[in-house]
């Protein structure tokens, strides 16, 4: 009765939206059982929703209807852990944000160091996309833009030439020293990825032979990027 009395409190202050587990109720290891079957009672009763297994929420009415955590908090077990970064969302909510698509996918798919296999969040698919350097938080926008770069051909809504443009004017557009961070970070990226990046550095003026010894000269990437939107793209096999 003590629990469920706790509970009934932290659940009534509990900002609406905002995912939780078990873990976040304040109520001692012991009660952990009686915990677990409040909160489901309470999932019956429609004062918490399961967004997953062992994962709730606090339904936020609105005139169309309840709606549903925001896509990070969908996810936010994946982009954070004890206070560190540990993966981004990336794809086309952020690839939209940036110019490269009109067309946002219902899938939210998450950079992370770990390789996961898809799964289920309220509904909503989430898939992960294996980045090959360490994340951190100052180098998640460099980070999105390779992914780009590497889904250059899966941006909906756009060609890989349209895309490739795009970033190419982003990259232009960054500060010295991030550019230079981003031409570092490439290096971990898959080949077809390193010559788009090579191209673009070359095209600027940077040294880019770290990038253009890194690939096999007789590889060719066809990729659908014309030399008319950048004439280094020859310079990287890139058709």
């Amino acid at each position: 009765m003590v629990i469920r009395k706790q509970l009934t409190q932290q659940i009534y202050e509990l900002s609406q939206g905002v995912v939780v587990t078990a873990s976040d109720f304040d109520v001692p290891r012991q009660y952990r059982g009686a915990l677990i079957k409040a909160l489901n009672e309470f999932v019956e009763n429609g004062k918490l929703k399961k967004v997953s297994k062992g994962k709730f929420y606090k339904p936020q009415k609105s005139v169309f209807g309840e709606l549903l955590p925001s896509e990070r908090e969908m996810v936010k077990d994946f982009l954070e852990k004890d206070g560190k970064t540990i993966g981004y969302i990336t794809g086309t909510r952020a690839f939209a944000s940036m110019g490269l698509t009109t067309q946002i996918s219902s899938t939210i798919l998450i950079g992370s160091n770990v390789s996961r296999r898809p799964l289920k969040r309220g509904g909503r698919k989430v898939e992960f996309l294996l980045q090959p350097n360490a994340i951190e938080k100052e180098d998640i926008e460099l980070l999105i833009v390779l992914d780009a770069l590497k889904l250059v051909k899966d941006v909906p809504a756009s060609t890989p030439n349209e895309v490739f443009a795009q970033i190419l004017t982003i990259i232009k557009n960054l500060p010295d020293e991030k550019r230079r961070r981003l031409f570092s970070l490439a290096e971990a990226y898959q080949p077809y990825v390193r010559a788009q990046v090579g191209a673009i550095s070359e095209s600027l003026g940077y040294d880019a032979s770290k990038l253009l010894e890194s690939l096999n000269p007789v590889t060719y990437y066809k990729l659908g990027i014309s030399a008319a939107t950048l004439p280094t793209v020859k310079n990287w096999n890139i058709q």
